[in-house]
């Protein structure tokens, strides 16, 4: 089975990464010229300094935007949650489902599971459950509204996969708190890993995870990590 070829879930993301493009394309303009006056290491300084003294208030301020994975990206999440064999997946930053609707027909394939994913936008989560809807893929997905710090705190079992691509201040707390359910030999996924708190982390194997950057989407500081204690 390929959720991905000829199916509503391969029709959704045709549509999705159209629209995502044209919605953030005046974001993705501003960043590139932010990056461009500057060397690229202030310019993550300042999006890690906004985030860390207002994370909410960033978020309220991108409620508009989809913020999404590009196609080769959820082709990877797509990829290793069917490698895996994942039955339950928990996804910090759910934004508009793009990346959940790679991830749930991975669970789709894999032959079902459930998918926890977090949102703080009310806006999102009801244009989530909309777009999985339309994909074929609600039955899948749990979205639980709010601070991620407290909707996953209990996710009710042992976790295959965890994929943060939310506020990047928040992914170590995010890791620790998922920590106890992730299984020996899950992936843990981060996009915008900038946090040198996180990287940190997950950089000493002493911690129980070995690590590396992924050279997809360059510039995105996409990192692939696996649970090996």
């Amino acid at each position: 089975m390929n959720a991905l070829i000829k199916t509503p879930a391969a029709e959704a993301l045709q549509r999705l990464h159209r629209v995502a493009e044209a919605s953030d394309r005046e974001l993705k303009d501003a960043r590139k010229a932010h990056f461009a006056s500057g060397t690229a290491g202030q310019a993550i300084a300042d999006l890690m300094a906004e985030d860390e003294a207002d994370y909410k208030g960033v978020s309220h301020r991108y409620a508009g935007n989809f913020l999404s994975v590009s196609p080769a990206y959820g082709r990877f999440l797509y990829m290793m949650a069917r490698s895996v064999g994942a039955r339950r997946i928990v996804e910090f930053g759910t934004s508009m489902a793009v990346s959940t609707i790679y991830l749930a027909a991975a669970l789709r394939d894999n032959g079902g599971g459930k998918l926890i994913g977090s949102e703080l936008e009310t806006s999102k989560v009801v244009r989530s459950q909309f777009h999985l809807g339309a994909a074929g893929l609600g039955d899948l997905v749990e979205i639980r509204e709010g601070d991620a710090l407290e909707t996953l705190k209990d996710v009710g079992g042992e976790v295959d996969l965890l994929l943060l691509d939310g506020a990047f201040s928040l992914y170590l707390p995010v890791l620790k708190l998922i920590e106890p359910w992730l299984k020996p030999g899950a992936p843990v996924l981060a996009e915008n890993a900038f946090a040198a708190d996180f990287l940190a982390y997950v950089g000493d194997p002493a911690n129980g995870y070995l690590s590396l950057p992924l050279p997809i989407d360059p510039g995105r500081g996409n990192v692939f990590c696996v649970r090996v204690a």
